[in-house]
């Protein structure tokens, strides 16, 4: 008879579980009862840790998800640096795919903020500081105006991305971000 698991083993196999779960059946399939028989535990053990299942895919995301990095890129270019800083917000919401998104937005409140991309406090001041480095080092190059970046500007690519998550409900393509940046947020901050 084996041991019984606990603790961060326990945890680990049921997150790992409810990764596998979802990336094979998709949110709308995916239950708590699969998750439990995939990790080889009870679904108790699941609702102590968890109590639904969008907040266990939550915590599964954020488990798997790439680390975000701080860093605020400075390729020499305007353009490429906005498109980098946007791929690190992108990239885990086409890892998560539209349907478990959206799935998590409708049973956790339709709450943004309880998403693990947008569950910290100061989400938008740090964007904003960002992007005004990356107007900064542009405008050093000579290719912008920083003084053209007003809060409402900065935050522009970020409010142009929810809306394509909460209102298109269609993924966030590479297109979609070439166009936000290319079509409306460069013709902005350009001099």
């Amino acid at each position: 008879m084996g041991t019984r698991r606990r603790g961060e083993v326990l945890e680990d196999a049921i997150l790992n579980a409810a990764w596998d779960e979802l990336n094979g059946v998709g949110y709308t399939h995916l239950t708590m009862e699969a998750v439990a028989r995939r990790a080889k535990t009870n679904k108790a053990a699941i609702y102590r840790r968890w109590p639904s299942k969008a907040k266990l895919v939550a915590a599964a995301w954020r488990r798997h998800m790439p680390a975000v990095t701080k860093e605020v890129p400075d390729t020499g270019d305007l353009r490429n640096d906005v498109m980098l800083f946007l791929d690190t917000i992108v990239q885990p919401l086409q890892m998560i795919g539209a349907e478990t998104l959206h799935g998590l937005m409708v049973d956790l409140g339709g709450l943004l903020s309880s998403l693990p991309q947008m569950d910290h406090q100061g989400v938008a001041e740090r964007w904003n500081a960002s992007m005004m480095t990356i107007l900064r080092h542009a405008e050093q190059r000579g290719e912008v105006d920083s003084a053209k970046g007003t809060p409402r500007i900065l935050s522009l690519p970020a409010d142009l991305l929810r809306y394509e998550l909460l209102i298109t409900h269609e993924p966030v393509t590479d297109e979609t971000v070439a166009e936000i940046v290319d079509d409306i947020f460069l013709p902005l901050v350009r001099t």
